[in-house]
């Protein structure tokens, strides 16, 4: 443990002492809990919080700050957000902050938060409050508080129950958070039948937070889920789809995936998951589809990470690949000899998961793009029977569009088979076709594949207006630019006027 002993900070627990804590510390995950300490006092002491707080005290009000910053602290992961709390109402926050802030907004001021930006740094101040559902609405009842330890205490999980108070540098943890922090251990501050009816959404943040943080549940947390699972059906959709995003966008969301499907939640809030541990027959011809789905997505994050894709983690793709065989079930047949097929999954797929992410309210592109690789995702396998002609290429390209790079990670990652030739074989077939798509692209600009004449020159050339017959001129050559490359204007129009009078 480090000798980094910060004089200033002091800790209040509400379970058992801080000797306790820290003698029990196994500090294989997180740094030891006196540099998290030192980093807590350290953040406390930059000048935008000291101005912060001083203007709190200065106006009688208290301050801390809350949640994850504190917990992420502990666990030596970067602090961004910075989320405060305090007793003040929200007229008060605004009066406090407006004097000492570059800006300021109150689009949360219904639910008592007030966001600033000081010194190039945006902060968030919420007044001390509890949330509760009466079991019937979609959105939590909002009440203000009056002091911090009963702010703490309705948190989600006791990790995210604990305050640093300002300026003073106490360390407020009336749960028991920091023993869960140290044990990577998911606990309720209270009881957690009480805190999942609260807030039934809380159960989604469980599963996020086991993927995030790499943390398990505590048991008796875990049978409340399964006992409330059914309660998640009052929270708004939007708020659903949210978590699950996140939990998607997690470095490793499939354990909060697989918590979700245990614990019976994922039946209510995306069912086609759970749908997908078909029975294996005897005689296992047929992959575990629900297991498979669940090594796509792994791979596909990783293959993400080793393409060097840039921004943020790939929400399409991740969904994409989760959803890649939920057709299958619906497709599944048991032919003659026992041999078990899934025709035309990858169509019935789409389908549903176009209607699945419609009902979770995502954006129109969202469901077309994630809808659109599911639909392609088969395709590549009939490059594997025999060589594709450069139209078939080209058709494969313009199919996929601007997905072609998504398209390309999931192709590979949906090889999961433990066969290694012919892994290798699938991985080699992909490879070449790559190669043969770089090779077109560069002598073709095949990104922007267009017959050679535009509209208006086919308007031209038929005597024509706007209408159908120039909708279906262009698709015949745009048919001919696939099959044979760029053809030239001169021997384009001449097709053309062939195909026309043909007609």
């Amino acid at each position: 443990m480090s000798d980094s002993r910060p004089s200033a900070l002091h800790v209040q627990c509400g379970r058992g002492t801080v000797r306790q804590s820290l003698r029990v510390a196994s500090l294989t995950t997180m740094e030891s809990v006196a540099s998290a300490i030192q980093r807590l006092a350290d953040l406390a002491a930059s000048p935008h919080i000291v101005r912060l707080s001083s203007a709190f005290a200065a106006a009688g009000h208290e301050l801390a700050l809350v949640g994850g910053p504190v917990r992420d602290a502990f666990l030596g992961r970067e602090v961004n957000d910075l989320d405060f709390t305090t007793n003040a109402r929200p007229d008060d926050i605004l009066s406090i902050v407006k004097p000492i802030s570059d800006a300021h907004w109150d689009i949360g001021r219904a639910f008592g938060t007030i966001g600033a930006r000081i010194a190039g740094h945006t902060v968030e101040i919420t007044t001390y409050r509890s949330d509760s559902y009466d079991g019937e609405t979609r959105k939590p009842i909002v009440e203000f508080g009056d002091t911090l330890e009963g702010d703490l205490v309705r948190r989600d999980f006791t990790v995210n129950a604990m305050a640093l108070r300002l300026p003073e540098q106490v360390l407020v943890d009336p749960s028991g958070g920091l023993d869960d922090l140290i044990a990577a251990r998911l606990s309720t501050p209270g009881a957690p039948g009480t805190s999942f009816g609260d807030d039934p959404l809380r159960m989604l943040r469980a599963a996020r937070f086991t993927s995030q943080l790499n943390f398990t549940v505590a048991e008796p947390t875990r049978l409340a889920m399964i006992e409330l699972a059914g309660q998640i059906g009052i929270v708004s959709v939007e708020r659903i789809a949210e978590e699950l995003s996140k939990l998607l966008r997690s470095d490793a969301p499939r354990t909060g995936l697989e918590l979700l499907v245990a614990t019976g939640i994922a039946a209510y809030v995306l069912p086609e998951l759970p749908d997908l541990r078909l029975e294996i027959d005897e005689h296992h011809h047929h992959k575990d589809v629900y297991e498979h789905s669940l090594t796509v997505l792994d791979q596909a994050i990783e293959l993400e990470r080793l393409r060097a894709r840039q921004g943020s983690p790939d929400l399409v793709l991740r969904m994409a690949a989760l959803l890649h065989d939920i057709g299958k079930p619906a497709t599944k047949r048991t032919e003659p000899g026992g041999v078990v097929t899934f025709h035309h999954h990858d169509v019935v797929g789409a389908k549903f998961a176009a209607r699945r992410l419609k009902a979770l309210r995502f954006d129109k592109q969202f469901i077309a793009d994630v809808s659109r690789l599911i639909e392609l995702h088969l395709r590549f396998f009939g490059y594997t029977d025999g060589a594709w002609t450069d139209s078939a290429v080209r058709r494969y390209v313009r199919d996929a569009g601007p997905l072609l790079e998504r398209l390309h990670i999931l192709v590979r990652a949906d090889v999961t088979t433990r066969n290694r030739r012919k892994a290798d074989r699938l991985g080699f077939a992909y490879d070449n076709l790559e190669e043969r798509i770089a090779v077109l692209a560069e002598e073709e600009e095949l990104a922007a594949i267009r017959p050679d004449l535009d509209g208006e020159q086919i308007m031209a050339i038929l005597g024509i207006g706007p209408g159908r017959e120039v909708g279906e001129a262009y698709r015949f050559l745009l048919e001919l630019r696939l099959d044979e490359g760029q053809l030239g204007a001169e021997e384009a129009e001449q097709r053309l006027r062939r195909w026309w009078a043909s007609r």
